[in-house]
């Protein structure tokens, strides 16, 4: 493949990614007679153990938001309630329907929305921004008669756009970020034509941590009568505390005329469990064309707001509770938290010699390096303890920060550990890295070669 070799990619990945294939309880078919409970819950809590104390102990990059009791107790109790609940069918849980209703309303309050703001809960961020997109899509065929859709998007951008691009039959027209890892806008108008359905911009995007600027992105959208989705989903209950906690930042909202979308994950800094998102509409017309409707099958009349036909009820009530646990005044401390957080680990990065913090983000911090390879920090990290998210083009890795990391000694622990690890790196203690080859072939060989290793990687990571 490339002269990559697979064999040795997948040895290193083994120990990280399929730790557990030596195990005497790998099951290839269901067993003639069922496992005692006891049995079960045995196997589940030995992993259960190994795997929570990387994120307990404030050592992973985002992934578990909160994970703190009594929540985690209260949330137990909460699905004993409502375990067998679904969407699909609001004639027998018709509280479900009303819970998801008030997380749209509670979350457009937020974002600055007004009255007609419409919306629904997804299954989490990737949902809520296909959705988006395929509505862009239907609205903008019957509004301008565009049959060859195009969508602008920062190359920052999350690849679930680009998912829905492939999904929906939407070209990608990518545009590259500036010095400070923003949008370049001047970019952004020259990519507009006759087939252009919307713009991306992202608070922040999930490399860099960094703002694209979405009041003037959202200008030029209202300029062209296009769509202007605003991608909060990692930053829609941090966003809106920001400047009361003391710290710049660009305006982003349903206050601005040109955004027309905004999707926000509630699994996230909203405290819910996984997994939930919220996609907001500034009208019914865009909500219109998420919705399928059936009318002419025999089985009687069938309609989804949302991807999915059965819809567990749990994660939408649980959202629901999380949002009326926390309130406002929750929501806000728990954001002063994690920014005073970034704060630290952002000025104490950048007064260790030979690293850098990329752009100016808040929460999401990107580290790079100039005079080491970034990527054999990294993996001097993940030899302390700690699971960070790599980066490429440029190299580098980040720390998504959550409540977990705001924990007594978790901000200084980082910092020295991040500088000791730089010492063994500049040492040659750390010659190489497991995932370093991977990230490294991603920049340099051609996308379709790129996509059949990662796609033969992860057909590998779901074979027994």
């Amino acid at each position: 493949m490339d002269g990559i070799n697979f064999d040795s990619v997948l040895r290193d990945l083994q120990k990280d990614l399929k730790p557990y294939d030596s195990s005497e309880s790998n099951f290839v078919k269901i067993p003639e007679k069922g496992l005692a409970q006891n049995t079960l819950l045995d196997t589940i809590s030995n992993y259960a153990e190994r795997e929570n104390s990387p994120w307990k102990d404030g050592k992973v990059s985002g992934a578990v938001y909160y994970g703190d009791e009594p929540l985690l107790s209260f949330y137990e109790k909460l699905y004993h309630l409502v375990s067998q609940t679904n969407a699909l069918h609001p004639d027998i849980w018709p509280s479900i329907p009303k819970f998801e209703r008030e997380i749209v309303s509670m979350s457009a309050s937020l974002m600055n929305g007004g009255d007609g703001v419409r919306g629904a809960v997804s299954s989490g961020g990737t949902e809520s921004i296909l959705l988006a997109m395929k509505s862009y899509r239907d609205y903008f065929r019957k509004k301008k008669g565009i049959t060859e859709p195009e969508l602008i998007l920062p190359s920052t951008a999350h690849p679930s756009f680009t998912k829905a691009c492939e999904y929906f039959t939407i070209k990608p027209v990518f545009v590259e970020f500036d010095e400070n890892f923003r949008a370049k806008v001047e970019r952004v108008k020259e990519k507009i034509n006759a087939n252009t359905i919307g713009i991306v911009g992202s608070v922040p995007n999930f490399p860099f941590g960094t703002f694209d600027p979405i009041d003037e992105l959202a200008e030029i959208a209202e300029d062209n009568r296009i769509g202007m989705h605003v991608d909060a989903c990692l930053g829609g209950f941090i966003d809106p505390f920001v400047r009361e906690s003391g710290y710049d930042f660009p305006t982003f909202d349903f206050s601005l005329d040109g955004v027309t979308s905004i999707s926000m994950d509630t699994h996230k800094y909203g405290y819910a469990p996984k997994g939930t998102s919220v996609v907001l509409y500034r009208s019914g017309d865009y909500f219109q064309n998420q919705i399928y409707a059936a009318t002419a099958w025999h089985g009687g009349i069938y309609f989804t707001p949302t991807l999915l036909g059965s819809r567990p009820g749990f994660p939408i009530v649980a959202a629901w509770a999380a949002m009326l646990l926390m309130g406002r005044e929750g929501y806000r401390n728990e954001a002063k938290k994690i920014l005073d957080t970034g704060d630290f680990i952002k000025k104490s990065v950048r007064n260790i010699s030979g690293l850098k913090v990329l752009g100016n983000p808040l929460w999401v911090l990107a580290v790079s390096s100039d005079e080491v390879d970034p990527y054999l920090v990294w993996e001097a990290m993940s030899k302390k303890g700690w699971i960070l998210s790599g980066l490429s083009n440029p190299a580098g890795f980040h720390l998504a920060l959550t409540h977990r990391h705001t924990l007594d000694q978790v901000k200084e622990k980082f910092v020295s550990d991040l500088g000791r690890s730089l010492d063994s790196v500049r040492k040659g203690e750390v010659k190489s890295s497991a995932m370093a080859p991977i990230y490294g072939m991603a920049s340099v060989l051609p996308k379709e070669s790129t996509e059949v290793f990662l796609k033969s990687i992860v057909e590998w990571l779901y074979s027994q």
